[in-house]
């Protein structure tokens, strides 16, 4: 968490807190506390010098929910839920966990962290901005980068186009532009362009006259007059016809539309927000994309990361969907740290869709239980039931090579927490399968031989042998070795093996 700012601690209780203050100096934060009519005095003087403000036991006769509407612009949090009674203010972030977990309390103050990031751009943010920039959680560069992207974004009127694999949250993306912008009493309308034929897409757009066609048998408006004054959305932009992206060009350079059936022209005031998991400039090159439609919605990109490529955020993510999923039905569930780090190796093709699927389907299988890697469902395990040949070297060379911990669960966690490389003694390298062959029947009669070394020194070879003949392409090296890519770019880290060695 460093770089997540201040927090001011307001509690009664000199143990709790010391004991708060301890929790949170080692998380990082610069902690304020003291007397809580010394802290509420300085909330009252500097309240733009505090990004977290926690509340505990508090004086007789102050009042938590009073406290967060009189600082809207500070996030907030409880160290118990009973708190807040009756509507909670925007500004309530949630409520420390009854049994202090790790994970949930740093969820927590990434939702603060959110709240504090976007605050300048909605004096008053409303509940649903709240749910949406809690979707955008995240502690990685990817997500931090798109969160900067749509605070810049979000005050102007620029056309912005979101692109990235399905799944990737590209509508939660377009709506908190929407709900952070100048617009957001207005509505936010979406048109997924793929979904309608393209012979009724002009209607559904622009609407039409009594008449117009047959079936017309009334005026209709369409989704440009919907969100007049607010946003439209235009999901899938690239399943788009192109007499269809003529029209809509025109529209865009115009700002006027006329519904079909009529010579009578509307004023489109309208923010496009155009989304597409396809490859545009490859589509220009193929021309089955409008090259000059292209640049006019390519105002503002940004790109949603897919969610193989930020693991790091799979906890929070977590989270925040068993909350959301479980909270209708007042149901919950836990994982073990064995089953968290399996998700978080998974390849997620279908991104965060996929990853709610999910949490969904165990909330419903496990409600209220602890879910360990075997409850998972076996294509999110990580081990198939029947290896193949290269999958069992993999897991034997697996074994041998734990040099800190017995147990695999063990190894994980070392691992994750110590990414320095093991030094490691000068050994013979192996170059061929005669090699191979003397490393793994070794002559015991002149003496021990460490097995562990040996079995890492045949590792490292091979892995450096792989890289070369791949030209340094670790996707590649890890078809020919028969691993995981996540597995090979751990034990790139553990033996000090960087790419650029191969070439």
């Amino acid at each position: 968490m460093s770089g997540a700012g201040t927090i001011l601690i307001v509690e009664e209780d000199k143990a709790a807190r010391d004991h708060l203050e301890t929790i949170f100096t080692f998380l990082g934060l610069t902690c304020q506390t003291g007397d809580s009519a010394d802290c509420l005095s300085y909330l009252d003087s500097a309240p733009q010098n505090i990004d977290v403000c926690l509340l505990g036991t508090l004086p007789q006769g102050t009042d938590a929910a009073e406290l967060m509407r009189r600082y809207p612009s500070c996030a907030f949090i409880v160290s118990r839920k009973d708190s807040i009674t009756g509507k909670a203010p925007n500004n309530y972030i949630g409520a420390l966990p009854e049994n202090l977990n790790y994970d949930e309390l740093i969820s927590l103050l990434h939702y603060c962290q959110s709240f504090n990031s976007m605050k300048k751009f909605t004096k008053k943010p409303d509940e649903k901005s709240t749910q949406l920039l809690k979707l955008l959680v995240g502690k990685g560069p990817a997500i931090t980068q798109v969160r900067r992207l749509i605070e810049q974004v979000a005050g102007t009127d620029a056309n912005v186009l979101i692109l990235g694999e399905s799944g990737t949250g590209k509508e939660v993306v377009a709506r908190a532009i929407h709900e952070l912008s100048g617009r957001s009493k207005k509505a936010f309308v979406p048109v997924n362009c793929g979904a309608i034929p393209g012979e009724l897409l002009e209607s559904e757009l622009f609407g039409h006259e009594k008449g117009a066609f047959t079936g017309a048998f009334a005026a209709r408006e369409g989704r440009f007059e919907l969100a007049q004054g607010g946003t439209l959305f235009l999901d899938e932009i690239g399943d788009m016809p192109l007499a269809m992206q003529v029209k809509l060009l025109r529209v865009l350079q115009e700002r006027k539309f006329e519904r079909v059936g009529s010579n009578k022209q509307i004023n489109a005031d309208v923010r496009i927000i155009a989304a597409t998991h396809q490859n545009l400039e490859q589509m220009v090159a193929d021309h089955t994309f409008r090259e000059d439609l292209y640049y006019r919605l390519n105002v503002f990109p940004i790109e949603t990361p897919p969610l193989r490529d930020r693991p790091d955020d799979i906890p929070l993510l977590i989270q925040e969907l068993v909350n959301r999923h479980g909270k209708e039905q007042n149901i919950s569930i836990r994982f073990t740290q064995r089953a968290m780090l399996t998700l978080m190796q998974n390849e997620w093709h279908g991104n965060v869709r996929e990853l709610s699927n999910l949490i969904e389907r165990l909330l419903i299988l496990h409600p209220n239980e602890v879910v360990d890697a075997p409850e998972l469902p076996p294509k999110y395990r990580g081990d198939d039931q029947k290896l193949s040949e290269a999958d069992e070297r993999a897991a034997l060379l697996d074994a041998f090579s734990s040099d800190f911990a017995e147990s695999a669960e063990d190894s994980a966690e070392v691992a994750a927490a110590d990414q320095s490389p093991i030094v490691l003694p000068d050994l013979p390298v192996i170059e061929g399968e005669e090699d191979l062959a003397k490393a793994f029947t070794p002559n015991l009669e002149n003496g021990a031989v460490n097995l562990k070394d040996l079995v890492s020194n045949v590792e490292i070879s091979m892995i450096k042998q792989a890289l070369a003949q791949t030209d340094g392409v670790v996707a590649k090296a890890c078809e020919i070795l028969g691993l995981r890519r996540t597995t090979l770019v751990e034990k790139m880290k553990k033996y000090g093996i960087s790419a650029q060695d191969a070439l």
